[in-house]
């Protein structure tokens, strides 16, 4: 007989969290949702599987390539499975909520999947955890996320907590306003300034959005940068607001500015920001202001602010260190009322089923006896 050896391989991009990764991820998640629900958001679960024109279409087309789909042998209409838990949020917001009182805070944790991963992250399953401010996309909402996210992170085990701030929009205030661009040239100088390229830039014609490139660094220097810019006005109130927000959060994070960074945020509006903690390989979540809209999370629509966290990484980094909790041997004729108590201590009870199985061989620190713990002689 022979045996097959890929038959218990999984798929690229997919993979088992044993006992200790296991153990992190469930403690990350329930300190996360912990400290949103202290903040007043609201847990929701929307299912792992909706209607792939309903995701699609308030994606704005976003990302749907990225979905499996298949046909629901029930309505035979096409499902999707969700690549992204904030679009059904938003779409829980619309539906179900539509007539709950504003601002409408709302939470959320669950798996997400796509169909390939990237180089950067291979991974096409993932944890997603995150708030959502629906009503709100002022300073004050914007705020508020950053600090929660950075509260959430703490609770999680981050480490070196890093803010990086961005203006999705910056390219279309200034183009609409005082450095006008049409269409064409627009979408040059957005791929120019994103490769950070002065020279292309200037050729693309966009040799007026040169000092967006040297803007970008610590916070305070590089908004300063951004101050000196002329864009009569135009920019004020942004500056305003990244000025209020990096107070509200000073000594809590490491702050940043890059403000024409447009990766992972394809629908924000006037604020992106993106997380990393030191030991952690990528970014930790992004989050911003946007609009949800009925047909697509583009220009129409409730506004709204929100954070997702993808903290696999950071499970990762802290999985070795990730305590399993004491485990306590019990005997076959062990007192039940004794171990009941020393469960609701915060004990975790291996019991013996036969007269053969040995504490230590079963990975327990104490035997109890009697009514107490007793350590485990090595």
């Amino acid at each position: 007989m022979t045996t097959d050896p890929t038959r218990d391989l999984l798929p690229e991009g997919l993979e088992d969290r044993l006992p200790q990764s296991a153990a992190a991820v469930a403690r990350i998640q329930r300190a996360v949702l912990d400290v949103m629900r202290s903040h007043g958001y609201d847990r929701v679960r929307p299912p792992l599987i909706e209607f792939e024109q309903s995701m699609a279409s308030r994606m704005d087309g976003l990302s749907t390539r990225r979905m499996f789909r298949f046909v629901d042998p029930k309505s035979l209409r096409t499902l999707a499975l969700r690549s992204d838990i904030t679009v059904q949020v938003g779409r829980i917001a619309a539906t179900g909520l539509s007539g709950a009182e504003r601002p409408l805070r709302l939470c959320y944790a669950g798996q997400v999947a796509r169909i390939a991963g990237d180089m950067l992250d291979p991974r096409r399953e993932e944890l997603q955890v995150g708030a959502e401010l629906v009503g709100a996309d002022s300073v004050a909402a914007a705020g508020e996320l950053v600090e929660v996210a950075i509260e959430a992170l703490e609770a999680a085990g981050a480490k070196g907590i890093s803010v990086d701030f961005t203006l999705p929009d910056l390219v279309d205030t200034l183009a609409d306003g005082p450095l006008p661009l049409d269409t064409a040239t627009r979408v040059a100088v957005r791929r120019e300034l994103d490769a950070k390229d002065a020279g292309g830039l200037v050729d693309a014609g966009g040799a007026a959005y040169l000092p967006l490139i040297h803007a970008s660094g610590p916070f305070d220097e590089a908004i300063e940068r951004l101050s000196a810019i002329d864009g009569a006005g135009a920019l004020d109130s942004r500056i305003a607001g990244l000025r209020q927000i990096a107070d509200r959060v000073r000594g809590r994070a490491r702050l940043t500015l890059d403000p024409s960074e447009r990766h992972g945020f394809a629908y924000q509006s006037w604020l992106g920001f993106t997380l990393y903690a030191e030991g952690v390989r990528g970014a930790l979540g992004r989050g911003g202001t946007y609009r949800i809209g009925a047909g697509s999370m583009g220009n129409e629509g409730e506004v709204a602010t929100g954070f997702s966290l993808y903290p696999e990484e950071l499970v990762e980094a802290v999985k070795a260190d990730e305590d399993l909790g004491r485990r306590l041997f019990l005997p076959p004729d062990h007192d039940r009322d004794a171990a009941a108590r020393l469960r609701g201590q915060g004990w975790r009870t291996v019991a013996a089923l036969s007269d053969q199985d040995e504490a230590a061989r079963l990975g327990c620190s104490h035997r109890l006896e009697r009514t107490e713990p007793v350590p485990v002689r090595s």
